[in-house]
């Protein structure tokens, strides 16, 4: 296929895409389950508004939100998801008032009886009270009852109540998370208009507004038949996409082989001072990993000690939900800042062109950034730790949503980093993009890749304060999927080819019509794939079909992925020279297993519907979220990052046995803690889901069994192991600049 057919294709896939993205985003707007002004009781009573709702939403927020426990499946998973926490509970009591309004002991019935009741609950339960022309929701007087019930409990639970510190323990909270009474009130609203949506059909359906999840047979949140179909319907599509790209694999085989240059066509390049500049940038992501591993310890061992390290009440100073936002957050900084970095180093090393002032908006950016880390760590602290109001807590402390915990002014000057990012890229890459030649190209397409990554977190201020949950996460997802799955992504693959074929390994031309055909494959599944994320969250079905549809495209690619792996092994041996890149190049190798495995594998086992039913928010997440995030994008950054290194220190050879040992840590370490730690605990939550109900999964009677636990404890070989790579990283980076990571003269 010629290059302007590829653009040309491209184009389509982009535009179509989006085009259905945004449409039926807008259909998730239209289709949101309603807050009503008022909830109230069927003798009259107000329970509480809908004000109190969107307060509690913050409250929530304010407390870590999906850092603790949560909510429609996306968050943590120590605590339980609040949500079906809720609706089990709320069905349990839902039974005995029943009874006991009829003047029964609903336990002591014979199971005849209970059937009765239990039906007499779903109905209830399920049945859409809402009326839009009073904007109010009507309990009956015994589902009020309950509410104030489990008021009461989440509000010992979450306050200071003593009878409740061993369960406090389990879940990770620490005591008094929520310290105002009425702050309490209005997160208890909120828990009950959140489940509420699991449990409320839609108008003109029989299944709920989250699509029957959470599942628990008690209530009637059972699968739907639109969640078998489109599971079928994805893995029917998943086969006909390999078949595909076998198909066109074989028509245009590349057996051509270029002849290799007979030195390191780098070796002799002269840095510019701005590209100098992009050291310390290193040293900084060298310092982030560090902390990041501290943050993810403490975080682990949380799982085992809920309210202490070994002993230590860190709890109260630093809890759970504060070392688990660090640590997600300080992995998304630093694997982005080595990849800024990458770009701000290969711009004028592509265009051999130093812009004037060039250094100093390298040296500028890199002060935003450290204000950028440093204050939105801060403002995270400080608003889980109750010292913010609600308001201020948005705009500085912690949004409580995942991966874009930062507070709002943050957001805003991470975006205004990344556009002046973008300007300096820009610079440097002009007197390229004006030149004719066959390059043009794959930098035309690096240039949309860079505009994309600058504009594209943008999406993360479309929500603001109060903005209805549903409609908050469909643009999270625009962050966490586009941003950093999509357009990262493309980035990486363009920078990827531009070594290679700056390195004379690849041809120009070769280059450019597979990184365009790549990006194709990539975004035909990985735009729309976005709604993979969405089934359960309030969303209509065919947001479902959408996203099971086309995130099974999401998978094709990385079934040849092995083509890729052998092929850059075969580049690290074939010269003497290349030998110098042999540890850049072998990340680029375990980024392909890591993508088949973390994101192919792992990501697809949770990818259909009816899977992701039973297990959205298990542990089986948290096994595709590692291996996914660091093994493939985690792994990357460091490559990128070594590549750079290289040309900043081209005169002498590393001391392999260093970097090596880091490597195979690292990536031994990672695959330990998945399959003997995470992976089982995930493995027994399904079948406890399954058999038992998501609620049960989640619960502290079955996460805290003595089997669990020493899952738990498993963790610390391969967290030991990953640890001591990253260290060892750490000390390598350093040494560059010492001399104990350098060897003789090349």
């Amino acid at each position: 296929m010629t290059t302007k057919k590829l653009w040309r294709w491209l184009g389509i896939v982009m535009l179509s895409s989006f085009a259905a993205l945004i449409f039926f985003g807008t259909d998730i707007y239209r289709k949101a389950p309603p807050i009503p002004g008022r909830v109230v009781s069927s003798s009259g009573e107000t329970l509480f508004t809908g004000q109190e709702i969107k307060d509690g939403q913050n409250v929530w927020q304010s407390i870590g939100g999906q850092t603790t426990g949560s909510i429609w499946g996306h968050g943590a998973y120590i605590a339980p998801d609040w949500t079906a926490d809720y609706l089990h509970r709320e069905a349990e009591l839902m039974l005995s008032k029943l009874a006991e309004k009829d003047g029964k002991n609903y336990k002591s019935l014979p199971a005849e009886q209970q059937l009765i009741y239990k039906e007499r609950m779903k109905q209830e339960l399920r049945k859409n009270t809402y009326d839009a022309a009073s904007d109010v929701i009507t309990y009956s007087d015994s589902r009020a009852a309950v509410f104030r019930d489990l008021s009461s409990y989440y509000t010992k639970l979450f306050m200071t109540d003593t009878s409740f510190s061993r369960l406090r323990g389990q879940y990770a909270i620490p005591e008094g998370a929520i310290k105002d009474p009425a702050r309490m009130q209005k997160m208890a609203a909120f828990f009950a208009w959140a489940t509420w949506v699991c449990i409320t059909e839609r108008p003109g359906s029989n299944i709920t507004f989250t699509n029957n999840w959470p599942g628990d047979e008690l209530v009637g949140n059972i699968p739907s038949a639109s969640l078998h179909i489109w599971s079928g319907f994805s893995v029917l599509l998943l086969l006909a996409g390999v078949a595909l790209l076998v198909l066109y694999h074989a028509r245009n085989k590349d057996d051509e082989h270029i002849p290799l240059p007979a030195a390191d066509p780098l070796r002799n390049m002269k840095a510019t001072p701005s590209m100098k500049a992009v050291l310390k940038y290193i040293w900084v992501v060298s310092a982030l990993i560090l902390v990041q591993m501290v943050a993810g310890i403490i975080t682990a061992h949380y799982g085992v000690e809920g309210q202490a390290f070994y002993g230590i009440p860190l709890d109260k100073f630093l809890p759970q939900s504060i070392s688990r936002s660090w640590h997600v957050q300080l992995a998304i900084f630093w694997i982005a800042t080595s990849w800024l970095a990458t770009g701000l180093y290969m711009a004028p090393a592509i265009s051999g062109y130093e812009p004037p002032y060039q250094k100093l908006g390298v040296n500028i950016l890199f002060v935003a950034l450290i204000i950028v880390v440093g204050g939105s760590l801060t403002g995270q602290w400080l608003g889980v730790m109750q010292k913010l109001g609600l308001i201020d807590n948005f705009l500085w402390g912690h949004q409580g949503y995942e991966y874009i915990e930062l507070g709002r002014i943050w957001q805003i000057l991470l975006l205004a980093g990344l556009i002046i990012w973008l300007v300096l890229m820009m610079r440097a890459l002009l007197p390229a993009l004006k030149k004719k030649d066959e390059s043009r190209h794959l930098l035309t397409l690096f240039v949309i890749a860079s505009v994309a990554i600058a504009v594209f977190y943008a999406a993360g201020l479309m929500y603001g304060r109060q903005t209805h949950l549903a409609i908050a996460e469909y643009w999270r997802w625009w962050v966490v999927h586009l941003w950093v799955e999509g357009f990262f992504e493309v980035f990486a693959t363009v920078v990827s080819a531009f070594l290679f074929c700056r390195l004379g390994l690849l041809r120009i031309q070769s280059a450019t019509t597979g990184v365009l055909f790549s990006t194709i494959v990539f975004l035909a599944g990985g735009i729309l794939g976005t709604f993979h994320h969405l089934y359960f969250s309030a969303t209509p079905v065919a947001v479902l079909a959408l996203g099971a549809t086309f995130s099974a495209l999401e998978i094709v690619p990385l079934v040849l992925i092995g083509y890729e792996a052998y092929h850059n092994y075969t580049l690290s041996k074939s010269t003497e020279w290349i030998k110098a890149y042999k540890w850049p190049i072998y990340c680029f190798i375990a980024i392909c297993f890591w993508n088949f495995l973390g994101a192919g594998i792992f990501g697809f086992a949770i990818n259909p519907p009816i899977a992701l039913y039973y297990l959205q928010g298990l542990n089986t997440t948290a096994v595709h979220g590692h291996t996914a995030l660091f093994g493939v994008y985690g792994i990357l950054g460091i490559g990128l990052m070594l590549f750079v290194l290289r040309g900043l220190y081209p005169d002498h050879h590393w001391n392999n046995k260093l970097i090596g040992w880091s490597f195979w840590c690292t990536n031994i370490g990672l695959l330990v803690m998945v399959s003997i730690s995470i992976l089982p605990i995930g493995i027994m939550q399904t079948v406890a889901s399954i058999q038992h109900g998501y609620w049960y999964a989640r619960s502290a009677d079955f996460m805290q069994t003595e089997t669990m636990q020493l899952l738990r404890w498993l963790r610390v070989p391969g967290d030991i192991l990953l640890a001591t790579g990253e260290i060892l990283l750490v000390i390598f980076v350093v040494g560059l600049k010492t001399g104990w990571s350098l060897k003789d003269k090349r």
